[in-house]
């Protein structure tokens, strides 16, 4: 079992990338949980800003700040966030939204200056430019001009912090790891007199199980909050669907519209002069209705069919017929970023699958995509330190180690690919709130949480389809590091505010 991204970030051996943001490994920002036990206990930082978002220019204020939250008799934190908060604004009608990426413990720095906060690391569109020329700029495309926005790290990553006493790994489960998130946004809440602000989540790769399952806390409590909504990016609420063993056919039905998108973007496919779109709608097509049939079937089905199927297979993916015809007309994904492109010797990025690198003779290495967060990872001290004025001595940790799936509790079972509800959770709020509204949003080259994934997720979890959206964007698991996609995800969460 390698433990190296995803969910913050696991890839199985099966194959499956467990959602998490593009975590770095262990020697390059990753800590252990026994070193991390000091808490930060500064007073908050508050500096004044003035940037122009959505066409509008606006002043605004960054506070860093620490706020102690206790979720059982034995369990407290100190937990900091990072609020950008509109000036000269109503807060009664203000909406804010509080973000978090996945790990299961990793910081929000991703979502923070990835792409959603008021500034930004850009990225050239070209994915072999030399990551020297990365920079952190002005992030236009931010919706600071529609939304506050609250950058929550849980437990033990950033500058958050249990508090003395209490075991860290406290909060390495499904629920006690949401209950630390729902106490703190009631206490930001009541901190900053927003009580009657509409609120809003966005969660990222384990960050939408994490959201899920807060909405359930909170719609389960004593005193229920409303949610006006939920931005779920890489979403991963439903992995036990989509998880590739080899038995379950709706996973590799799942997985084609992304293989397709991929196969497309290198020049594998046979595009017929089909544009993007209109090859991904042939394969989604193709997916839910000849491909699904024939893999129901297994070995009932007829030559005929198999053959049919596999030259299909071949056209969407690039992968030949009869390779998919001496392997059950199945691929997984991770095999896929092996084969793709192994006549040329290089693998797939597994985040972002248009990155690629030189492979290994074993037949793997590093993930290419792996890039995009080592610079988040590399700006992200300079941004604390020359914009918001943050001189704390304590460090900020990117990241917990996870030694492996049992390190974490997920409920009634012992993985994530258990057969645990997050998406009840959503539909708990929805039922609290007649007006909650869902968005759920994957980029097309990501192989560890897929467009398919996304669209099971709608359409199989029960939900009233006209409170849901689901968009598709340009980039891999941090799609935000497309500029264009930036745009499209800023805009996308105006319009959910709104």
């Amino acid at each position: 079992m390698k433990f190296a991204t995803a969910f913050g970030g696991a890839v199985l051996a099966i194959g499956i990338g467990l959602g998490g943001v593009i975590a770095a490994p262990a020697a390059a920002g990753r800590s252990d949980v026994r070193g991390v036990l000091d808490q930060v206990d500064y007073a908050a930082v508050v500096t004044r800003h003035k940037g122009r978002f959505g066409g509008q220019t606006i002043t605004y204020t960054a506070t860093v700040e620490g706020l102690s939250v206790t979720t059982a008799a034995a369990e407290g934190a100190r937990i900091v966030s990072f609020a950008y908060t509109r000036d000269r604004s109503d807060p009664a009608k203000r909406p804010v939204m509080f973000l978090f990426n996945g790990g299961p413990i990793v910081a929000s720095q991703y979502l923070h200056i990835g792409g959603i906060g008021p500034k930004r690391v850009a990225y050239p569109d070209d994915v072999k430019a030399d990551p020297s020329t990365f920079a952190l700029v002005d992030n236009i495309s931010s919706p600071l001009d529609a939304v506050d926005m609250v950058f929550v790290d849980p437990a033990s990553t950033g500058f958050s912090r249990v508090a003395r006493g209490t075991d860290p790994r406290a909060y390495f489960s499904v629920k006690a790891d949401a209950a630390q998130f729902v106490a703190y946004i009631r206490a930001w809440l009541k901190a900053h007199g927003r009580e009657r602000s509409p609120v809003y989540l966005m969660g990222e790769s384990y960050g939408t199980n994490r959201a899920a399952e807060i909405a359930g806390q909170l719609a389960d409590s004593a005193q229920p909050l409303k949610l006006a909504g939920i931005f779920l990016y890489g979403q991963a609420a439903n992995i036990v669907e989509y998880s590739q063993r080899p038995a379950n056919v709706i996973s590799y039905v799942a997985s084609l519209p992304t293989i397709a998108a991929i196969a497309y973007y290198h020049g594998k496919a046979d595009r017929r002069g089909r544009s993007l779109e209109t090859f991904l709608a042939d394969a989604r097509s193709f997916a839910k209705g000849d491909y699904l049939t024939t893999l129901y079937q297994g070995s009932a089905a007829s030559d005929a069919d198999r053959r049919r199927v596999a030259d299909h297979l071949a056209e969407f993916s690039g992968i030949s017929a009869d390779w998919y015809l001496a392997n059950d007309l199945k691929i997984t994904k991770e095999r896929y970023r092996v084969e793709l492109l192994r006549d040329r010797g290089l693998l797939l990025g597994r985040s972002d699958a248009r990155y690629t690198a030189p492979i290994t003779e074993q037949g793997n290495g590093p993930d290419p995509a792996d890039v995009l967060a080592h610079a988040v990872q590399r700006f992200m001290p300079v941004y604390l330190r020359e914009d918001l004025k943050v001189d704390w001595k304590k460090p900020y940790v990117p990241a917990v180690e996870i030694g492996s799936l049992d390190d974490w509790i997920w409920g009634d079972g012992s993985s994530p690919f258990a057969d645990w509800p997050y998406y009840k959770g959503i539909s708990k709020m929805m039922l609290l709130n007649p007006d909650f509204r869902l968005l759920i949003g994957n980029g097309i080259y990501d192989t560890q949480t897929t467009m398919g994934a996304a669209e099971l997720l709608a359409n199989q979890s029960g939900w009233d389809s006209a409170r849901v959206t689901l968009r598709y964007y340009d980039g891999g698991h941090t799609g935000y590091s497309v500029a264009a996609t930036a745009k499209a995800i800023g805009d996308d969460i105006r319009a959910l505010v709104r």
